[in-house]
């Protein structure tokens, strides 16, 4: 008998012994990203793929929701609902917060001026000051409680759809424009040309209403998901008004430190995958839309020559109020113009190097016809 009560002792301390080494069930956290975007947008479905990307490299310990524009709060109230905690994470463009800081516009929609294009405005954000700058802005400067990452990067924009084309500056200044908030606003209101901000879920209404003449939304293919070539047939694939243009995510700064270490670097490298997936998608979507819109009739337009030369001068116009009244804009803006000339002489070449491997294909293949 008393090695039987010696031998259950013992199964029970190792029972109890094994049950406290075991790990304690790993805690869940629950993502909703409120979007400024709706769910026909490729950018939306991007959103939704970086979801997948955290669910399945955390093992389901992060479940993420994507809600299309206007589903808790409207697209302009994202930033500070994210803050707030209404939302855990949001989905905008940094420029959608120029009213808060005129600062923001850098971070997604950098002015022509600096010299910045969107791969050199990537590579400032990852591998010069862009992240930490951005940081700053957000916490030590808004003092928001939110983490902020460019995640999509999506320009240029082009100039957009017209109910009719125009021929030069004179006949743009006639039509009621569709802008994004901030300085390319701005600009165009300072070339004379009649500049309406509006979110994205109101452009198409306001359109059918006639409210609005054109407008300028992403690209080719999320232009195509919001409906916009079945109401104008006339589409100018160039404007200088975003020649870069990210998408951001947002995330509640107290959400965020709460995660384990693990958790946060799965969530930093979906961003990257993300942005990685964005480059390849907007390039062979834009694609495919422009060739569905020549196939469909829609006038795909240059716009005229002095469009970018008068862009430019009305920028450094607008520029120059900025510089004067905010430090902080002064600094990123230094920041960036600094970052343009140190890649220009290398970045340049890279790019007419394109240009004539291109060209160049072409004709070889011309002449084997």
């Amino acid at each position: 008998m008393e090695m039987q009560k010696t031998l259950k002792g013992a199964l029970c301390a190792t029972v109890l012994a094994g049950a406290m080494a075991l790990p304690a069930a790993a805690q869940e956290y629950r993502l909703d990203i409120q979007t400024a975007v709706p769910n026909a947008s490729l950018y939306f479905k991007l959103t939704e793929q970086f979801a997948k990307d955290v669910e399945e490299m955390s093992g389901g310990r992060i479940e993420v929701k994507v809600l299309p524009d206007g589903a808790e709060v409207a697209a302009f109230e994202i930033l500070d609902a994210v803050s707030d905690g209404v939302v855990t994470g949001g989905y905008a463009w940094p420029h959608y917060w120029s009213g808060k800081h005129s600062a923001y516009v850098l971070f997604s929609n950098v002015p022509a001026s600096t010299g910045m294009d969107q791969e050199s405005l990537m590579s400032w954000y990852y591998a010069g000051d862009g992240q930490e700058l951005y940081r700053e802005l957000m916490q030590d400067v808004m003092m928001y409680d939110v983490v902020p990452f460019l995640m999509q990067p999506m320009g240029p924009d082009p100039l957009g759809w017209f109910s009719r084309p125009f021929e030069n500056l004179d006949e743009f200044k006639s039509i009621k424009y569709r802008t994004p908030p901030g300085i390319a606003g701005e600009t165009y209101s300072n070339m004379g040309v009649p500049a309406v901000a509006l979110p994205g879920s109101e452009i198409v209404p306001a359109a059918q209403r006639g409210t609005i003449d054109a407008a300028e939304w992403i690209g080719p293919a999320d232009d195509r998901n919001l409906g916009l070539n079945d109401i104008w047939d006339y589409y100018y694939l160039q404007g200088l008004h975003q020649q870069t243009d990210v998408g951001e995510l947002l995330i509640n700064k107290t959400w965020f430190e709460e995660l384990p270490d693990d958790l946060k670097a799965i969530i930093r490298t979906a961003v990257k995958a993300n942005a990685t997936t964005t480059n390849a998608m907007n390039l062979r979507e834009n694609s495919l839309a422009v060739q569905e819109y020549e196939e469909q009739g829609i006038n795909v337009l240059d716009v005229p020559d002095e469009y970018y030369t008068r862009f430019i001068e009305s920028q450094n116009e607008v520029i120059k109020n900025y510089l004067e009244a905010d430090e902080f804009f002064a600094k990123v803006y230094k920041s960036q113009e600094d970052f343009a000339k140190l890649v220009y002489p290398y970045h340049s070449r890279v790019v007419t190097l394109h240009s004539n491997v291109v060209q160049g294909a072409e004709k070889a293949r011309e002449g084997a016809e």
